[in-house]
C-alpha cells in the first residue's frame, strides 16, 4: 500500500522583527544621549542667562538697602535746612531795619526834641487860659443863676387842655348799672379802675395782646354785675377804640350790650363826676400799677438844676408802662357794632 507522502512546512522568518526591534532601541538610546547631553549643560535646571539675571537682582537689593540705610532720615534734614534759611533771611531784615534805625536815630532825634519844645509851649498856654476861665467861674455860674430866674419870672404859664365834662345823657345807662370807662385817643387806651387810679396801654394789636393790666381790667369788669364798659373816643381815638372793643369781644366774650361808645371833644382830663353812683370802682392790681419812677441822674459837679426844671429822666405825671406778658395768638379783633 501507497503511504501519503507529508507535505514539510514553511519556517517563520524573524529577521524582519529584529531589524525593527534594534533601530526602536538605538532611536530610544539617541533620545536619552541627547537628553544626557542638555541637562548636563543646566545648573539646577536654569540657564546660565536666568543664573546671571538672578544674581544682578539681588545685588540691586544689597544696594538699595545700603543706600536707603545711609540716606534715612534726609527729608526731615532738608525740612530742617529750610526753617533755617528763612529764620536767617528774617534775621537779616530785621539787623538791615535796626541798623537804619541807628543810623537815623540822630536825625529822629533832633526832630522829636524840635517837636518837644513846640508841644510844651502850648501847653504852657492852655495852662494859663485854663486858670483864666477857672477864675471866671464862679462869676459865670452866679450869673447863669441870675439868668435862669428872670427866664423863670417871664416865662409864660403852661397852657393845658381844659377838662372834658362827660355828660351821662346818650350813653345808655340804665338804673343800678355799673359804668366803667376807657380813655381812647392818642395812640393808647387809658382804663378808670376808680376815682383815682387809671392804667395806661398802647393802642397796637401786639400790646393790647400781651398788657396783663389791660386784660385784668376786661376780666375785673366782666365779674361785675350789671356792669357796662363806655369807650370815650376822642377825634383820633377811633382805631384805638376798634382794638380794645374788638378785643375784648373776641376773646372776653363781651357782649354788644355790655360794651358802648362816646365820642368826647378835646384832649384834656376826663370829669366824670355827673356819673355819680354809677361810676364803677375797682382796685387797681399789681400787674396794671405803674412802675417805680426811675432815679434822676446827679448834676454836674458845680451845676444846680434851673428852678422849675424837672431832672432828666423823670417820667410824666400819670404816665404808665405796660408790662409784658406770655405771648399769645388770639383771633384779630372785630369792631363792635354802636349800642342801641
Amino acid at each position: 500500500m501507497v503511504k501519503r507522502q507529508k507535505h514539510r512546512s514553511d519556517e517563520l522568518m524573524l529577521i524582519p522583527f529584529l531589524d525593527i526591534l534594534c533601530s526602536l532601541i538605538g532611536v530610544l538610546v539617541l533620545i536619552i544621549v541627547v537628553l544626557v547631553v542638555a541637562q548636563t549643560q543646566r545648573i539646577n535646571g536654569r540657564t546660565p542667562e536666568e543664573l546671571r539675571r538672578a544674581e544682578d537682582y539681588l545685588r540691586m537689593l544689597r544696594l538699595r538697602k545700603d543706600f536707603a540705610a545711609k540716606y534715612a532720615g534726609i527729608n526731615d534734614k532738608l525740612e530742617k535746612l529750610k526753617q533755617l534759611q528763612d529764620k536767617t533771611a528774617k534775621t537779616g531784615l530785621q539787623a538791615a531795619k535796626l541798623k537804619d534805625l541807628i543810623n537815623n536815630s540822630e536825625v529822629n532825634r533832633a526832630k522829636n526834641m524840635e517837636a518837644a519844645a513846640k508841644l510844651e509851649a502850648e501847653l504852657q498856654k492852655f495852662v494859663i487860659e485854663l486858670r483864666g476861665l477857672t477864675s471866671q467861674e464862679p462869676a459865670l455860674k452866679s450869673k447863669l443863676t441870675e439868668l435862669l430866674a428872670e427866664i423863670e419870672k417871664v416865662k409864660p404859664p403852661e397852657k393845658k387842655d381844659a377838662t372834658v365834662q362827660v355828660n351821662p345823657q346818650g350813653s345808655g345807662v340804665a338804673i343800678g348799672q355799673s359804668v366803667f370807662f376807657i380813655d381812647a385817643g392818642e395812640g393808647k387806651l387809658t382804663c378808670y379802675w376808680n376815682e383815682n387810679e387809671r392804667s395806661m396801654v398802647s393802642a397796637t394789636p401786639d400790646t393790647i395782646v400781651q398788657d396783663e393790666g389791660f386784660n385784668a381790667f376786661l376780666e375785673a369788669v366782666k365779674k361785675v354785675p350789671q356792669s357796662k364798659i363806655i369807650f370815650l373816643i376822642r377825634d383820633d381815638g377811633m382805631n384805638a377804640y376798634r382794638l380794645g372793643a374788638g378785643w375784648a369781644q373776641e376773646y372776653h366774650k363781651y357782649d354788644v350790650g355790655k360794651i358802648a361808645k362816646l365820642p368826647v371833644p378835646g384832649h384834656g382830663e376826663m370829669d366824670l363826676k355827673l356819673f355819680g353812683k354809677a361810676l364803677g370802682s375797682l382796685p387797681m392790681p399789681a400787674v396794671a400799677a405803674p412802675p417805680p419812677p426811675k432815679p434822676a441822674p446827679s448834676p454836674a459837679p458845680g451845676m444846680a438844676p434851673a428852678p422849675g426844671m424837672a431832672p432828666a429822666g423823670a417820667p410824666a405825671p400819670g404816665q404808665n408802662v405796660p408790662k409784658p406778658a406770655p405771648p399769645q395768638n388770639p383771633p384779630a379783633p372785630a369792631a363792635p357794632a354802636p349800642p342801641k
